[in-house]
């Protein structure tokens, strides 16, 4: 194979992180770099929460693909305590999180050239708006199915717990996850331990523009079961100040499965396609 090709290869490594930071260790990540004429710009993918990081790898994967082969550069990264980075779980904070996105994206920034997109997906989206506000440069944004408030997320992922109470897992006069936490104790949900200190911090994040930030783009893109489906209407008010901050957003909802939810093996072709014919618009 030729250098060229090899180059246009993905690329699986380790990132290092200083050591004198609270979360030291490595960062898995995987770099897809842009290929053909176009250069079209750099894109940092900040996965969503707990077991849906393994859920959607496949179809994220499979859009990060795509994206290189229209000339974007895509590094994914796996958080602190997630996938194959350095920890667990447990360890994990919203704090970390912020400083992982800030490492990800000083090496795509040496790396590859052209506009910044940050790309969450569900919870993923919560923390690039986060990360967003720390940015000086122009950043526009992609978000797949985003969870608007962490305080929602977390009421969604505590059900888990509360699913497997009703089937017989824990006892029904036990504390539940949420006085726990309160307490300032970690609680294991699904097979996460989720520590206080990601569980109140995460319970402040919002899906809100910068306040001090000039406007590029947003691509808000719903899941549909069907065609032709509206935007749920507990995002237009989300949207509306996204607009009037100054953002440019393109909402759209794409009949595609709900594969975050499921651990059979799923795919999303209109997303994908639909994904990146609003990427590449101008």
């Amino acid at each position: 194979m030729s250098q060229q090709g090899r180059e246009a290869l993905p690329q699986a490594f380790f990132l290092p992180v200083d050591p004198q930071a609270p979360s030291a260790g490595q960062r898995f990540c995987l770099f897809h770099p842009a290929r053909g004429s176009a250069r079209r710009g750099r894109i940092l993918y900040l996965h969503p929460f707990a077991e849906e990081l393994n859920t959607t790898r496949r179809v994220v994967a499979q859009q990060a693909r795509a994206l290189a082969a229209a000339g974007y550069a895509v590094l994914q990264i796996d958080l602190t305590g997630c996938g194959d980075s350095t920890g667990d779980f447990a360890d994990a904070t919203w704090a970390a999180w912020l400083e992982d996105a800030a490492l990800a994206h000083r090496w795509l920034s040496q790396s590859a050239s052209g506009p910044l997109w940050i790309w969450g997906m569900r919870s993923g989206a919560l923390l690039a708006a986060e990360f967003l506000q720390t940015l000086a440069e122009p950043t526009h944004l992609l978000l797949w199915q985003p969870v608007v408030s962490g305080q929602q997320m977390l009421q969604q992922f505590i059900r888990l717990h509360t699913a497997g109470q009703w089937l017989g897992a824990g006892k029904p006069d036990e504390q539940t996850p949420a006085q726990l936490i309160a307490q300032g104790q970690s609680v294991e949900i699904a097979g996460y331990t989720v520590s206080p200190a990601l569980a109140q911090s995460m319970a402040h994040a919002r899906l809100k523009p910068p306040a001090t930030k000039a406007g590029g783009r947003v691509i808000w893109i719903e899941l549909a079961k069907q065609a032709d489906t509206a935007m749920n209407p507990s995002s237009e008010k989300e949207l509306s100040a996204w607009r009037t901050a100054g953002w440019q957003v393109n909402a759209q909802a794409i009949k595609a499965p709900a594969f975050w939810q499921t651990v059979t093996t799923e795919d999303a072709p209109t997303l994908i396609s639909g994904t990146l014919a609003t990427m590449v618009a101008d």
